[in-house]
């Protein structure tokens, strides 16, 4: 079972307690592995944050758009780029990939991650880079909003609208979900009626299960209404309100 995290598991630092009591009570018969487009924290902040709820999770349950943004960089020969991202995603960047130099000086990349710490600084040093057509544009994933208590706050997908409007670019790559390589990790080791993504959006969750060919169980404890699911042409395996509600689906 894939999890996405916010919004599925919880909102912002609240618990969604139905979710991480189903997790707690099904952790030894389902492998359960924790999927989040949210380049904001490190797979190692995402096990500190679930151990706090309850939940035994380990680095080797978490999936990232940095793995696949990673190999991409490697294959094509990318050693100094650009970073627009926090500092826990630059260490995350940095620990898999310790070649890459992160600087603006003869960069060859502008990557744009989920950055809660972002600077007008930041946004100009890398528009005027992206001035450059020889130097790549990569975003870690799609998101426009990330859901929080409070309501969503902007996300990539934001960010990438301001960086077309000043630059006329837009990212030539863009990873996580709903692209399927993300699941790479996974497609080699299960079979896909094995495997079930849990998520709250229908543009990220359901797709990325739609493109993987695997079933989807929407939750309605984030940022998809019911309402939401008239305009799908293909509908999800399961709806329900939070994971707590999904135990039908095992019976």
């Amino acid at each position: 079972m894939i999890l996405d995290m916010d919004g599925t598991v919880y909102l912002g630092h609240i618990p969604i307690v139905g979710a991480v009591n189903f997790i707690q009570r099904h952790w030894h018969s389902l492998d359960f592995y924790f999927l989040s487009n949210n380049t904001s924290k490190s797979p190692a902040s995402y096990v500190e944050k679930l151990q706090g709820m309850g939940i035994p999770a380990s680095i080797e349950r978490m999936l990232s758009p940095v793995s696949p943004l990673v190999d991409f960089l490697r294959v094509n020969g990318i050693h100094r780029a650009y970073p627009v991202g926090n500092s826990d995603f630059q260490r995350d960047l940095q620990s898999r990939m310790p070649e890459l130099q992160l600087t603006e000086d003869g960069a060859q990349a502008v990557i744009l991650a989920y950055d809660t710490e972002l600077t007008y600084e930041k946004l100009a040093r890398s528009a005027l880079l992206l001035q450059d057509d020889r130097v790549l544009f990569l975003a870690t994933h799609p998101d426009l909003v990330c859901p929080s208590p409070e309501g969503p706050l902007p996300d990539v997908g934001s960010f990438i609208s301001l960086y077309q409007t000043a630059t006329g670019r837009n990212p030539q790559h863009i990873f996580g979900k709903p692209d399927p390589t993300v699941l790479a990790p996974l497609l080699g080791h299960y079979t896909k009626d094995e495997m079930v993504m849990v998520g709250d959006r229908l543009s990220t969750d359901k797709k990325l299960a739609e493109n993987a060919g695997i079933d989807f169980i929407l939750v309605l404890s984030g940022e998809a209404v019911q309402a939401d699911l008239e305009k799908e042409i293909i509908q999800p395996t399961l709806v329900v309100e939070d994971l707590g509600y999904a135990e039908s689906f095992w019976r």
